[in-house]
């Protein structure tokens, strides 16, 4: 396959490249797992993996699998953040940065495990994205087990609550309804042009983004060869409108890995964040020269330019294992374990203000 090729076309250039003394390995900063919110155990996962010889692929693999099955903050893997209708859909992605290769699953229902689901479609199919039941289907037959009940007592009781609340809050706007739980009608919204923000900001609702009301696992590793890849992992926005597919399977948003350049990982409020591509930007504003945070701080408040109720965080590591974050509405923590670390170390950025981006 064409992705075999490439990893032999790299690896000689490395062994080509230790010959005139420029060992990648040699030079104390490989291997290196970066990791969105402090899911220590999935860092933990991912280190024991690239530590003992595993591709970055498949140590991201390791990493995103330990947060499904450990259910982190309710926000990965099965049995959290129940839609409209109380069932948990899985959104999950993987990106090779050596061979630019994607595999990712959206609204996945019935399989519990979304990141090898996507490693399935990037590692057996031609497609990047496989979406809904067919997706679910597809990775059971590829051997995963399912189908699998995602929910979970927890999940049906969150559900049920907010059932008891109205169906208050939700994802709906300009709508009417029968009752307070729908079902919906669109509202006359015949003068939303002429009501228009001339200032060029976006005015929005109070963001139903929490950190435990929707998150994303968004890990990056670098093995000890210098390879890069990414992956996420979520089970998407609690009480989400049925069929709606975050930022988490999409590549460039939640993340974006290139060998040549570096790696981002990207959590927060992933309806606003898909629309700017952060984790691409952030990648190009570094192969460009920016440092990993100045071009975190940049993909952040471009987006907080426009919406500034926004909720949403990314960081930033760069090919020589430099890292850095950055956040807008929330306080945000990122995972690090690296050579120089005995154990996984966790660093924490403040919110960037709109007042610091310059055009």
């Amino acid at each position: 396959m064409a992705s075999a090729y490439l990893h032999r076309f790299f690896f000689v250039a490395l062994l080509l490249s230790e010959v005139c003394g420029n060992r990648v390995g040699d030079s104390g900063k490989y291997p290196l797992v970066v990791s969105t919110w402090p899911f220590v155990e999935a860092v933990r996962a991912a280190w024991t993996a690239v530590d003992n010889g595993l591709s970055a692929v498949d140590a991201v693999v390791e990493g995103c699998s330990a947060c499904e099955e450990l259910r982190c903050d309710g926000t990965v893997g099965p049995g959290g953040s129940p839609d409209e209708n109380g069932e948990t859909t899985i959104d999950a992605l993987v990106m090779d940065g050596v061979t630019m290769e994607v595999g990712a699953v959206a609204a996945m229902k019935y399989v519990k495990d979304g990141i090898k689901a996507a490693r399935l479609v990037m590692q057996h199919t031609l497609h990047t994205l496989l979406v809904g039941e067919p997706a679910s289907a597809f990775a059971i037959s590829m051997g995963l087990p399912g189908p699998t009940n995602l929910s979970s007592p927890e999940s049906i009781n969150k559900w049920t609550k907010w059932k008891e609340s109205l169906c208050q809050p939700n994802f709906r706007k300009n709508v009417l309804s029968v009752d307070s739980c729908g079902p919906y009608h669109p509202k006359d919204t015949a003068n939303t042009c002429a009501q228009a923000n001339p200032v060029g900001t976006i005015e929005s609702s109070p963001s139903q983004v929490g950190l435990h009301s929707h998150d994303t696992i968004a890990m990056a590793v670098i093995d000890k060869m210098g390879f890069l890849a990414v992956g996420t992992s979520t089970n998407g926005a609690t009480f989400k409108i049925p069929g709606r597919v975050g930022d988490g399977p999409i590549a460039g948003s939640s993340a974006y890995a290139d060998n040549d350049v570096g790696a981002c990982g990207a959590t927060g409020d992933g309806d606003v964040m898909m629309r700017f591509l952060p984790c691409y930007q952030v990648v190009e504003s570094m192969r460009q020269g920016m440092e990993p945070k100045l071009a975190a701080e940049n993909a952040i408040l471009r987006i907080a330019q426009k919406y500034p109720d926004f909720v949403g965080a990314v960081f930033a590591v760069n090919k020589e294992g430099e890292h850095a974050g950055a956040c807008h509405g929330w306080t945000f923590q990122y995972s690090v374990r690296s050579v120089e670390m005995d154990e996984v170390e966790i660093f924490t950025v403040r919110p960037s203000t709109v007042s610091m981006f310059t055009k």
